[in-house]
């Protein structure tokens, strides 16, 4: 049993207590299939060889007449243990770990060791956070403990699930993936499958497919497109990861902001992009602004794409593994930074587009070649759509969640669909800047949206981080 304390830093500060039962593994609940499985050629990237944090929260709902007695009564951190254990059966290798092989193929054998499960209680309730359902969420590693040495990417469980019963009868699901296993959208499959099983189903509605060959490179393996994302790029001035201190800001969107933001590109470009390209080109301009480098420099911004419907025909509806791609646009700081936006936006309209089947086929391709390469970080701005993402629909059946996403945004940021107090729709985009640069980043936010609506509007929460890198 282990147990520890949390504190926020929103507008009141919160300190609770999280207390924790020793970290156990769940296993299928049958037998399962012991054997080797190849990962794809795009799976087993090295910029995929992470893990990825997502964390949901949910209310009691007593007074939700949709929720019946029966099911308020039934402890929640039961009813997940036993639904993850079930769902394993047909998401079996979850519960195996990865080997290494030659040229660093990835694979995972199928031991039914299990996944890490820690049941936990906090004396907090949902109420008390008020409104910091957003990264930053500084009590994440009460709430997703990093149980030691099982981070691992090789030999370790690939997936570590912490569900923490609260005070007013709600929880917090959190979880861990080895990113090699599923992309965002496979592990929204997942946790669909658990919360189907939650609600009483016997098998998920959507069956798992594994059939990793789908991406792996040709024979023999050829590069056909250009992949910038790849290029080796010296960082010579420290740009990935500043030294001083990092502050992270999540920043709210509404219908008034994104129509702002459009006023500031012309009409006939405003009415064929989406409120991602207006949004992605208007921060990754204020945020190379604060940033100030060269003019000279080379600056990027990276869209990770979800490929799925760009083969022909399209992969299985139960693919869960990595399916994604990482374009880059390229320019200077200068021309980014003095030209309209609108220049901004038609390079992350443009960016999107060259993701095709064949895109795909030749980055497997090029891992093959390369010995599976991260895609570069330098002067790059790293961002994900996921408004579309099913994370905010998962439901063990308590309902959907406050909150369901991506725990942190640090390298990558995510555009995260989000509902206010109020009810207002909009999305959440969490910026991760050294301090003075973040005051930078605002003062050119402010300047975009001044003449159509107040920054005050803008839902906008900080902390400051000590960069230990």
């Amino acid at each position: 049993m282990g147990s520890g304390s949390a504190s926020s830093n929103s507008k009141k500060s919160l300190t609770f207590r999280v207390t924790r039962q020793k970290p156990e593994l769940v296993r299928p609940a049958k037998s399962t299939p012991r054997e080797f499985k190849l990962l794809s050629d795009i799976d087993d990237q090295e910029g995929l060889r992470t893990q990825l944090p997502a964390i949901h929260f949910y209310h009691n709902h007593n007074n939700d007449p949709r929720i019946n007695g029966t099911r308020r009564r039934l402890d929640p951190v039961k009813v997940i243990r036993e639904a993850i254990a079930k769902a394993l059966v047909f998401y079996y290798p979850f519960a195996g770990r990865l080997r290494e092989g030659p040229g660093r193929k990835l694979m995972v054998e199928c031991t039914g060791e299990g996944v890490l499960f820690i049941e936990a209680d906090a004396d907090v309730t949902l109420e008390q956070f008020g409104d910091a359902f957003q990264p930053p969420f500084p009590c994440l590693e009460e709430l997703l403990y990093d149980v030691p040495h099982s981070g691992g990417i090789l030999h370790c469980p690939l997936l570590l699930i912490q569900v923490t019963r609260l005070r007013c009868g709600g929880f917090i699901f959190a979880l861990r993936l080895n990113h090699t296993m599923a992309d965002g959208a496979g592990l929204s499959q997942f946790m669909h499958a658990v919360g189907e099983i939650a609600r009483g189903a016997s098998v998920p509605s959507i069956q798992p497919v594994w059939q990793r060959e789908l991406l792996n490179a040709r024979d023999p393996p050829r590069v056909t497109c250009t992949h910038h994302e790849y290029d080796q790029v010296a960082d010579t001035k420290g740009s990935i990861i500043p030294q001083d201190d990092m502050v992270h800001r999540s920043f709210f969107f509404g219908p008034a902001e994104i129509s702002a933001l459009r006023k500031s590109i012309p009409l006939d470009l405003s009415r064929t992009c989406s409120t991602f390209d207006v949004l992605t080109a208007c921060l990754w301009r204020c945020r190379t602004i604060a940033l100030q480098p060269e003019p000279n420099e080379e600056v990027r911004v990276m869209c990770i794409v979800n490929a799925r419907s760009k083969f022909n025909p399209p992969l299985p509806q139960g693919y869960y593994g990595n399916a994604i791609a990482y374009p880059v646009a390229l320019t200077t700081a200068g021309e980014l930074c003095n030209k309209p936006v609108g220049y901004a936006v038609e390079l992350v309209t443009k960016v999107k587009r060259v993701v095709t089947e064949d895109y795909m086929r030749s980055v497997a391709d090029l891992m093959v070649i390369k010995g599976r390469p991260h895609f570069t970080l330098v002067r790059t701005y790293l961002v994900s759509d996921g408004t579309r993402s099913r994370l905010t629909d998962v439901d063990f059946g308590w309902g959907k969640p406050v909150y369901g996403g991506p725990a942190k945004g640090t390298v990558a940021s995510f555009h995260i669909a989000f509902k206010t107090k109020k009810g207002e729709k909009g999305r959440i985009v969490p910026i991760y800047l050294p301090g003075l640069a973040m005051d930078r980043f605002v003062s050119e936010l402010k300047k975009l949206l001044s003449n159509n609506v107040h920054l005050g509007a803008i839902t906008d929460r900080s902390i400051s981080v000590k960069s230990a890198l």
